[in-house]
């Protein structure tokens, strides 16, 4: 397809198919447990550009970046702050490569670990590092901004805002939500999907969603509370390959990419226009879930 603007395409009635999970897949190639993943960008390239390739090869119309940790704030774990804006813009670069001329880089800008409530960080600091990660992102090739993985309202609106206020990308933002006792979903901080949904909107995300924590399933439910609350946006889901279980130590993602794809019309139907995954999913899924949309 050529590439228009993401929602202009969701406008025109299609839904797109997002990639899958990035951390499980460096694993395999070989990065050590404790290292920074980011850091890949600069030193193994090659590698990270492989995983972005596998996931456009297996149908995605979009594939994220090796950057969700890369703010200086978050880098500075590893002594690497003063390196974020070459890590970021690195990401960029080597997914774009990867996507060609007519598929979306969509880059990942995670949480950065740091609480507002706590005094961690103050709110200038948060969106100066938003800011120069998300700038670096634009100059690397990116399309839009994901930010993702999100629990703090606060924290998100920041976000969005250093991205929409310094770039000229397009902006997504989904939160990660978690199944009360009561059997309603709520984020770490207390979010419903529809406050979630609200609050993204009025810092100025073009697209809204969720990722992570749940399986397709679960995310029926969440898509759904966040249309009720957001009747005209784009959604966008990345999920994970079901809820973990633990065997022999090792977290075991159970859902297969035939069980993934069979969800994929509720998912549709409940109000999601762009799906792809998260933990756990591979590109084998990807493929999976790619041949459902087409079907659909």
């Amino acid at each position: 397809m050529a590439k228009v603007k993401i929602t202009d395409a969701v406008k025109d009635g299609q839904v797109l198919v997002s990639d899958g999970a990035w951390g499980t897949f460096l694993h395999q190639k070989g990065l050590p447990s404790g290292t920074c993943p980011e850091q890949w960008c600069l030193d193994h390239p090659d590698e990270v550009g492989e995983i972005a390739k596998s996931y456009i090869e297996a149908g995605s119309d979009m594939v994220e970046t090796n950057s969700f940790g890369g703010s200086a704030l978050k880098l500075a774990h590893y002594g690497l702050s003063g390196q974020a804006a070459e890590i970021n813009e690195a990401a960029a670069r080597i997914s774009s490569t990867a996507a060609g001329g007519d598929k979306w880089v969509i880059a990942s800008v995670g949480p950065t670990g740091k609480m507002l409530i706590t005094g961690d960080v103050t709110r200038n600091e948060l969106y100066d590092g938003f800011k120069q990660q998300a700038m670096a992102l634009e100059k690397g090739g990116a399309d839009a901004i994901c930010v993702e993985t999100m629990s703090d309202i606060e924290e998100a609106v920041i976000a969005i805002k250093a991205a929409r206020e310094n770039t000229e990308l397009e902006v997504i933002c989904t939160f990660t939500f978690e199944r009360t006792v009561q059997g309603d979903y709520r984020t770490m901080m207390g979010v419903s999907p529809a406050e979630a949904a609200r609050a993204a909107m009025d810092a100025g995300a073009d697209i809204i969603g969720t990722n992570c924590g749940n399986g397709f399933e679960r995310m029926i439910d969440i898509v759904r509370e966040i249309r009720s609350a957001a009747p005209d946006i784009p959604v966008l889901v990345h999920a994970n390959a079901g809820l973990p279980k633990n065997i022999g130590g090792e977290d075991v993602f159970p859902d297969t990419p035939e069980k993934m794809a069979s969800l994929v019309p509720d998912l549709v139907d409940a109000g999601a226009n762009i799906i792809g995954g998260c933990c756990g999913t591979t590109p084998d899924h990807i493929r999976a879930i790619k041949k459902a949309v087409d079907r659909l």
